[in-house]
């Protein structure tokens, strides 16, 4: 990679690699609540695993291997009774622990039940989606950020497929200078009014941005400035969190102060991913018929992305003219989903020239292969949370603001945590 370490180091995933140990070390995000209807079990795969999702007659969430320990019938076309999940081949029953209740085909006496250890991991909801945990051991405490932890009306997910390895996806998040560009529009925006129109104007008018970094308990605070004019700074604030996900300010503008947008990359496989994404606002709802609206312009069934490889992304060569740099539509899941996928499903960085504002992701890097080597030799990983008091997240600050030229962007965001300027941040 030409700066140290292996590319398979940080993107394979697979339950014997050592980045897929590091992201079992955390709850990850496996399906939204939406998709486990009607008692209906659903087959998922995570991180390399062959899985199937569930909720018993109780309503408890199961995450079990997806192949029955007897025989390796697939559990997903089971039956949901008597407290677990039934595999239609011999009727073996399993609870969401994995223990193997009933094997109804053998003697009345057998213990063979008792020997069974079916794979089985703790599920989690929030937020309206449900979290699991693979790794060994307690599961550290499910994490309590801000959009976690909200009102239903405060926050919506959805997901979306990517079809390449979920770290160059995730590096995309903290990448600011493609704002300049990939999703730039020719057009007049009318809507964008006062200070958030000026600044985001000025997103495309400098395209050399300030780009300072700072790492922090949980992974890394990026500091992005672009000049606007009259003496005033266009300032956005983002944050890579370990392993795989990154805070960041919405696209549109009524989130305002205090909302911001999540994209968590959850490996499928080493190949592909799901882009689970909360959107957030901690003093507004939001208007959820008007965000899957927007959504349903770049996402289709099965959370597929309407524009892909195969269509070349609907490219327009005369909408790039007239309309937008990219001549994908307005949809960002495209501009991305082209970004990150045309690569190759696994990004070959040896090949890269990286620049001075490659500074992020250059930096996530060197966490991630830390973290990966420490875990290794028994270390714990970043942001292992193990005590509640370590359990809050006021120091993640998602800022899209205009400061003055002259007021320094690390003092700004440590006078918001230290609650100087409280009132300017509620998330």
């Amino acid at each position: 990679m030409g700066n140290g370490y292996d590319n398979d180091l940080l993107t394979l995933t697979g339950p014997n690699a050592p980045a897929g140990d590091l992201l079992r070390r955390y709850w990850q995000p496996v399906a939204l609540r939406e998709e486990i209807k009607n008692g209906v079990p659903i087959p998922v795969k995570l991180l390399g695993e062959d899985l199937v999702l569930f909720r018993d007659e109780s309503g408890q969430l199961g995450l079990l291997g997806l192949h029955c320990s007897h025989r390796c019938a697939d559990l997903s076309y089971g039956r949901i009774e008597n407290g677990g999940l039934r595999c239609l081949y011999h009727g073996w029953l399993y609870d969401v622990a994995g223990r193997c209740i009933e094997t109804p085909g053998e003697p009345a006496n057998s213990l063979l039940k008792e020997t069974i250890r079916h794979t089985s991991y703790p599920c989690h909801e929030a937020a309206g989606t449900i979290f699991a945990y693979l790794g060994p051991d307690e599961p550290p405490l499910f994490p309590k950020y801000h959009f976690i932890t909200a009102k239903s009306s405060q926050v919506y997910q959805s997901k979306v497929y990517q079809r390449c390895n979920y770290l160059q996806a995730n590096e995309g998040n903290i990448d600011p200078v493609h704002l300049s560009f990939l999703h730039s529009f020719k057009r007049p925006i009318a809507d964008r009014k006062g200070d958030y129109g000026a600044a985001q104007a000025s997103v495309i008018k400098d395209n050399r941005p300030n780009i300072e970094i700072e790492r922090t308990r949980f992974g890394l605070r990026i500091f992005t400035r672009r000049h606007m004019g009259g003496g005033k700074t266009y300032l956005r604030v983002t944050n890579y969190v370990v392993p795989n996900l990154s805070f960041f300010a919405g696209n549109d503008q009524s989130y305002g102060e205090g909302g911001y947008t999540v994209h968590w990359h959850v490996p499928i496989d080493d190949e592909s991913h799901w882009r689970f994404e909360f959107y957030y606002h901690s003093a507004k709802p939001l208007d959820k018929n008007g965000m899957r609206a927007r959504a349903r312009m770049g996402i289709g069934e099965h959370f597929l992305p309407l524009r892909n490889a195969e269509n070349r992304y609907l490219q327009d060569r005369e909408e790039m003219k007239e309309t937008s740099y990219s001549g994908m539509g307005e949809s960002f899941v495209c501009h991305d989903t082209f970004a990150v996928e045309s690569p190759g499903a696994i990004h070959d960085r040896s090949r890269e020239s990286l620049g001075t504002t490659d500074i992020a992701i250059t930096a996530a890097r060197r966490i991630m292969a830390d973290a990966i080597q420490k875990l290794a030799k028994g270390d714990p990983p970043p942001l292992d949370l193990r005590v509640p008091d370590e359990n809050a997240f006021s120091d993640i600050i998602v800022l899209s603001r205009v400061i003055d030229d002259g007021e320094d962007s690390k003092a700004h965001c440590a006078a918001i945590i230290e609650g100087k300027n409280f009132h300017v941040w509620n998330g």
